[in-house]
């Protein structure tokens, strides 16, 4: 897609970031050899290909965007079969960006998973990585409770000892509070 690739796809997801955690997004621009104002101009791009009545829609743009998907893979939920696609980020070489699309490509949820062989090791209640672990890494932890925080790129995930852990785009970015937490930042 002219004017976006990967590189722009991540300036895109980091601009939804700088909501919750700045300073980590303030950190990520450098590696991937952006400014603030190139950040900004990939997301209004996105936002101007998300309401062009001549651009790709759902999943078609998403591969327009990103290039062929890495892995495919095909997954029964109930009565509904879906196509799972993962695609390989260069801000977050140990993750992948995940889109589940149904039937006609229309996307029905799209967040940052863990990447198959990753040296992260794996989340506990007392060990949650900010900008390492991911949604999958921590809802299934002893006493986990999701809460959807009514935000389509967040989530929350509240934890034994009043931890509660938020991210964005199935990345994590928070937790709170800090005390009873070795959370690395």
């Amino acid at each position: 897609m002219r004017g976006l690739a990967r590189r722009e796809f991540c300036l895109v997801l980091l601009r939804r970031m700088a909501d919750v955690r700045p300073d980590l997004v303030a950190e990520a621009l450098p590696r991937l050899g952006a400014s603030r104002g190139e950040a900004h101009a990939a997301h209004t791009r996105w936002q101007a290909l998300q309401h062009s009545p001549r651009a790709p829609r759902g999943l078609s743009l998403r591969k327009a965007v990103l290039g062929p998907p890495e892995e495919v893979e095909d997954r029964r939920f109930g009565d509904l079969d879906v196509e799972v696609r993962r695609w390989p980020l260069p801000l977050w070489p140990h993750l992948y960006w995940e889109v589940l699309s149904g039937p006609g490509g229309s996307v029905l949820n799209e967040h940052l998973v863990r990447a198959p062989g990753s040296p992260v090791p794996p989340a506990t209640v007392t060990d949650l990585r900010v900008w390492q672990h991911v949604l999958d890494d921590v809802i299934g932890l002893p006493g986990a409770a999701s809460v959807d925080p009514g935000v389509v790129t967040r989530w929350e995930v509240h934890l034994p000892g009043d931890v509660r852990a938020t991210f964005v785009w199935g990345l994590l970015l928070q937790v709170s509070p800090e005390a009873g937490s070795t959370a690395r930042n």
